[in-house]
């Protein structure tokens, strides 16, 4: 198999091969989590410590279940409570995990570049779950599983990524994939949302989403991330959902078998109407948490087997 990283910081650094080879191991471990007897032993004997210094269901629920299901010993260390609130550094903490040997670290992290500087310091593999606005490399791969699995394929699509894209480590993470993997890629929102410099990025930008969903194949909307605003990004609610918001007849300019994505927690009434949200003709929203799990477990073993081959 394809796969020569020692991390998983973003998905930047990885070649379409490496994509693809991710995506085929997670295709078995759907069969597999589908199946009676969830769990192999890909991770058997070794140990994963999920470090979250950013609150989060989804993510940390699904690293913990994928670690569990490989027989890995899994930790979750409870980040609020850590050395880090009485005035511990991000290195000092890598330091004394460091000293604990384990083999994998999965980190989120308010802080863009803050899980590529733990790597440096640790031997273990680190598993990026989130870092700032930079990359939130396994979430783009479980929508690229999703997407591929609803389509056939990932390449020459058309994916409209639609809503909070300057705030997005979700969006950034799957324009680099998607750019990779020669799909079209437009970005739909309002210009306070759209960060300055995006048109350089190969995709197109719209400010209206009649224009940027018109035959497209893929609807990816985003959560409002107000937590990271710090001023008056959209007018209102409301406002932001007449015009943003997906509703049938928006959705109505896109491919007649466009699929409609959100990463979670969604804004029901915000961003998308719920009628939309739970179409399962259209939505494939709760498919895209199922593929979390089996797209985290390909990426551990993966990781796992590079470090044990690079010992040999």
């Amino acid at each position: 198999m394809a796969f020569r990283q020692n991390h998983l910081l973003g998905i930047e650094p990885l070649a379409p091969d490496e994509i693809t080879t991710i995506l085929d191991l997670a295709e078995t471990y759907v069969d597999l989590n589908r199946g009676p007897e969830k769990h192999a032993q890909a991770l058997k004997g070794l140990t994963q410590i999920n470090m979250f210094f950013e609150n989060s269901t989804r993510t940390q629920a699904s690293f913990e279940i994928a670690g569990l299901r490989l027989g890995a010993d899994v930790m979750n260390m409870a980040m609020q409570a850590s050395s880090i609130k009485k005035g511990e550094t991000l290195i000092d903490t890598a330091l004394t995990l460091n000293a604990m040997h384990p083999d994998l670290l999965v980190v989120r992290h308010p802080h863009s570049g803050a899980v590529n500087l733990l790597a440096e310091k640790v031997n273990a593999a680190v598993l990026n779950a989130g870092d700032g606005r930079h990359e939130h490399p396994t979430q783009a791969l479980l929508d690229a599983l999703t997407i591929r699995r609803a389509k056939g394929r990932l390449h020459r699509l058309t994916v409209a990524i639609c809503g909070d894209i300057a705030h997005s480590r979700v969006a950034r993470s799957n324009i680099w994939l998607l750019g990779k993997m020669e799909s079209r890629i437009r970005l739909v929102g309002p210009p306070t949302l759209i960060p300055s410099g995006a048109a350089d990025w190969g995709v197109e930008v719209h400010h209206d989403m009649a224009q940027g969903l018109a035959g497209a194949d893929v609807v990816m909307m985003l959560r409002l991330q107000r937590e990271r605003m710090d001023g008056g990004f959209i007018p209102s609610e409301r406002e932001y959902y007449h015009r943003y918001g997906l509703d049938a007849a928006k959705l109505g300019h896109a491919a007649p078998d466009a699929i409609v994505m959100h990463p979670g927690p969604m804004n029901r009434g915000v961003e998308i109407d719920g009628t939309i949200a739970d179409d399962i003709n259209r939505s494939v929203i709760q498919e895209q948490v199922e593929m979390g799990v089996a797209v985290r477990m390909a990426a551990m073993d993966l990781l796992a087997r590079h470090r044990r081959e690079m010992a040999a």
